[in-house]
């Protein structure tokens, strides 16, 4: 059942905007490192000789991303309050103006192809009539996304924003499906789901990394998809399936394409619009021997600290959610340089 919910327009929107789809998402505050004592303070003790060091706390992923947040919030903050001031507005006012702009209604045609493809998904007895307003909102919510996005990313690109907080690497084994040569000086490995919006969003980012960098990247991508998508878990298997007859890459961009399309049937037609052989396609969905892959890829996700998708590790520094090609080439670079 389609469950959109509506942004609410305004600065903190867009500094408390999501670039990765996580369940447990939190907008905190930084957490603040403890006064004195140093990396080797106890910070908690428990039962017998039990200890908690402040090393152990600053090396943890939620720390890493809550300062990381912290960061890009600030700047971004900074330049919303000055391009704002250029026209005289508030903050709110300033991005109002600029997503307002960026959206239009959906048409009527767009509102009957969404209805069709979730269908099924829907109440008994709804009908287009009486689903309309809520999937007019729907769409308006994916285009708000969108243009909030797009604001963010001029913004960083105008001011040429650099962000030097990078954590430390992170040992995460590239197996699974690659592109690029074996011996490339630069290894990314992506933790994604192909039903999260955030993951579609980047593909084309990912594209433009690779075309950028011919001969000089590899890309190995791993499952991990998310349990509040549905969808997401066969769609990876399907993946997979498409990798046994050597399409894995072409099948990828299919789904990223088609997001709302990831039904088993939605999942054979993609295979056969890409000449698979349909009957061991869906002997491989049938049997599930795919799932035993996907589970490795999301327990060596999770012991690399990831908690959402997209998740990328470049030579094992660790890059989280729908980032500009700007940040993917600041790492890359820093890799190739050395």
């Amino acid at each position: 059942m389609l469950t959109p919910f509506r942004i609410v327009i305004s600065a903190s929107a867009v500094l408390l905007f999501a670039c990765a789809c996580s369940k447990d998402a939190k907008s905190g505050s930084v957490v603040p490192s403890s006064s004195g004592g140093g990396a080797d303070q106890v910070v908690a003790t428990w039962g017998a000789g039990k200890k908690l060091t402040m090393k152990e706390v600053d090396e943890s992923q939620e720390v890493f991303e809550a300062r990381s947040k912290f960061i890009e919030q600030t700047v971004m903050k900074d330049l919303i309050d000055s391009e704002a001031a250029k026209t005289k507005q508030t903050a709110d006012e300033w991005i109002k103006a600029k997503i307002e702009a960026a959206t239009k209604p959906a048409s009527d045609e767009e509102i009957a192809a969404i209805f069709a493809q979730s269908q099924s998904q829907m109440p008994p007895g709804a009908t287009l009539e009486t689903m309309k307003p809520q999937i007019q909102q729907y769409l308006e919510q994916q285009q708000q996304q969108k243009a909030i996005a797009k604001v963010a990313d001029e913004l960083r690109k105008a001011a040429n924003v650099k962000i030097l907080f990078h954590e430390a690497r992170r040992e995460v084994a590239a197996v699974g499906p690659s592109r690029g040569p074996e011996n490339a000086k630069v290894t990314i490995v992506e933790f994604s789901d192909f039903q999260c919006p955030f993951c579609g969003r980047v593909h084309d980012t990912v594209e433009k990394v690779m075309e950028s960098y011919p001969g000089k990247v590899r890309l190995v991508f791993r499952q991990f998809p998310l349990e509040f998508h549905p969808k997401a878990p066969k769609a990876a298997e399907a993946a997979l399936c498409a990798n046994e007859q050597g399409q894995f890459w072409q099948y990828h961009d299919v789904l990223f394409k088609n997001q709302t399309k990831l039904e088993e049937d939605d999942l054979k037609a993609h295979a056969a619009s890409l000449g698979l052989d349909g009957n061991k396609f869906a002997d491989c969905l049938a049997t599930g021997r795919m799932k035993k892959t996907i589970e490795e890829d999301q327990a060596a996700g999770k012991k690399a600290g990831v908690t959402g998708t997209p998740a990328f590790f470049i030579n094992g520094t660790p890059l989280s959610g729908a980032q500009p090609l700007e940040a993917f080439k600041e790492v890359i670079d820093q890799e190739l340089a050395n």
